[in-house]
Parts: C-alpha cells; sequence; structure tokens
C-alpha cells in the first residue's frame, strides 16, 4: 500500500495522545513558576496570588479607611486608643510585598516590635520572611510571625501546623511574641470561604489547639468586627485565652469583636511611612516583654 502523505510541507494531524502530552507540560510548567500555588479547594477553584494578601489587605479592600466608631473601655493600666508612649507600643506588620524592609530607619522612628507573614494555606512561605524576621531582631525590635489563614482549604491543625514548621514557633527568649492566625475576607472567593459559621468556629478552635500543642502559647487572633460577625456570627469564646489585634484605620480602634474587652493590637493605619501598616501594642513596654516571655 502507497504511503499516505498530507501534501507538501503540511505535517501530519497531532494524534489525541500528543494533544494530551502537550497539556500536561504546559500545566506543569505553570506550577512551576515561581509564586504559583495550588488553587483554593472550593466549588469555585481560583488560581492563588499569596504575594498580594497580608495582614488587613482584604479589610481595607471590603471595609474602607475605618470601621465603627464605638469605643470599649480596657482594664486598668491598659488604655482602649493608646495615645502615648507611656500606654502604647509602636509597631509595623509586613509581608513579601514590602521585599527589603529598612528596620534601622523604622527604630530610630520609634518602632520596637514587628511581625512578618510566614506561611498561607498550607503551601505558601514568605520567600521574604528570613529578613523580615530576623531584621527586627537585629535592630533591636521584639518581633513574631503570622499566618493568613485559608479556612476550607485544609484543617485548622494543617495550617497550624505549616506556620509552625515555616517560622511560626515561638521562643523563650523574650524577643518572639506569640504567633498571630490572621482572619479576613478570602481573596479567593466567599467572603467565609464557604463555611458556616459553627463550621468557621471549629476551624478556628482547632489552629488555635494545635497552635498551642506546638508552642505552648496561645495564638493571637487578628480579626476584624465586621468579618467576626458575618463569619463567626460574633463568637465571644476566644476572648480568654487568645489576645486580639483589630484593623481600624483611624482615630479609633472602634467596635471590638464579642468576647474582648479590650484588644492587645491595633492596626491604626495601612498608609504609614517605610512600610504602610502601622499598628500599636495597648500597654507599656515592660507588657510587651511579658507577652514575649510568656
Amino acid at each position: 500500500m502507497p504511503e499516505h502523505h498530507s501534501g507538501p510541507g503540511r505535517p501530519h494531524p497531532p494524534t489525541a495522545a500528543a494533544v494530551l502530552l502537550s497539556l500536561l507540560t504546559a500545566l506543569t510548567l505553570l506550577v512551576a513558576l515561581p509564586g504559583t500555588t495550588a488553587a483554593v479547594a472550593g466549588s469555585n477553584s481560583r488560581p492563588t496570588h499569596p504575594e498580594q494578601d497580608w495582614m488587613g489587605s482584604t479589610v481595607r479592600a471590603h471595609e474602607g479607611g475605618r470601621g465603627p466608631a464605638t469605643k470599649r473601655s480596657a482594664p486598668p493600666g491598659l488604655s482602649p486608643e493608646g495615645p502615648s508612649s507611656n500606654t502604647s507600643v509602636k509597631g509595623v506588620d509586613v509581608s513579601s510585598h514590602n521585599g527589603n524592609v529598612s528596620w534601622s530607619k523604622l527604630w530610630h522612628s520609634g518602632i520596637r516590635f514587628a511581625y512578618a507573614k510566614a506561611t498561607e494555606g498550607t503551601s505558601y512561605t514568605n520567600p521574604s520572611f528570613a529578613h523580615q524576621y530576623n531584621g527586627p531582631y537585629d535592630a533591636g525590635m521584639i518581633r513574631g510571625a503570622y499566618h493568613f489563614a485559608l479556612p476550607g482549604n485544609s484543617s485548622g491543625a494543617a495550617q497550624a501546623d505549616h506556620f509552625v514548621d515555616h517560622g511560626g514557633g515561638w521562643t523563650d527568649d523574650g524577643w518572639t511574641l506569640p504567633g498571630v492566625l490572621d482572619m479576613e475576607y478570602n481573596p479567593y472567593g466567599s467572603t467565609c470561604y464557604g463555611l458556616s459559621k459553627s463550621r468557621m468556629i471549629d476551624w478556628i478552635e482547632d489552629f488555635l489547639d494545635a497552635y498551642r500543642d506546638h508552642t505552648g502559647r496561645d495564638a493571637v487572633i487578628y480579626t476584624s468586627t465586621a468579618w467576626w460577625k458575618k463569619c463567626t456570627g460574633n463568637y465571644g469564646g476566644f476572648g480568654r485565652y487568645n489576645p486580639l489585634w483589630v484593623p481600624s484605620y483611624g482615630s479609633s480602634s472602634g467596635e471590638l469583636p464579642n468576647g474582648w474587652a479590650f484588644y492587645t493590637f491595633w492596626q491604626h493605619t495601612s498608609t504609614g511611612p517605610t512600610v504602610g501598616d502601622h499598628d500599636r501594642f495597648n500597654g507599656p513596654y515592660s507588657r510587651l516583654e511579658a507577652l514575649a516571655y510568656g
């Protein structure tokens, strides 16, 4: 039988196997690109962009410049607003989007503590974490790490494990603050990550229990009052043990979530000098040291 030709210079049509191989190769190259991670699990999987997610990034996008102006009282020795150096300590929080930070400049401006994003979900680690975690320490600041939570992606315990394994642990050295669980709006899909209020509470508890098992410390919870109300039903069961970090961009800390009579940290601006996100610890420096020592 004579050999069949498609015509002069005309290639043979690709076989099904060749098409499949090309698709698999393209997917492999995509996964290997720097900064890419697995898609968030859920009914509508979306590509992740963890370099664009940091403490408060979605709060600002959803809530604007500030939250409600309602104030709460604080126990003796703590100020609900922290207006002076006698009742508060200035700090910053950073992530990979900040890159290399001038820690000496921040130190000379009065910054005395810093938190760096360590992880997100169960697959992402901050490529700038070493500089952003050790840099404050070298400059004389007390430092800590935080985890950007993706409930619905995996269990709370699995994310706590990933956090602790990649910088979120705790050392009894007087210079390391307890880790922070960053609970805010879903950057990849539905606001509450597809979880009911009760399942969200269970997820948070799962993370907190696992973190305490690893470190012996109670993690700080970062969240906005609006998100907390929407996604947990304003649950009040964590305030007894877990310090609160609240974002409210203005002159007051605003209304606090149920269960907390006062905040421990307040993210009061996302447009401050040098790094953007600036914070206050609610108490004098001696109390910040006490929190580090546990």
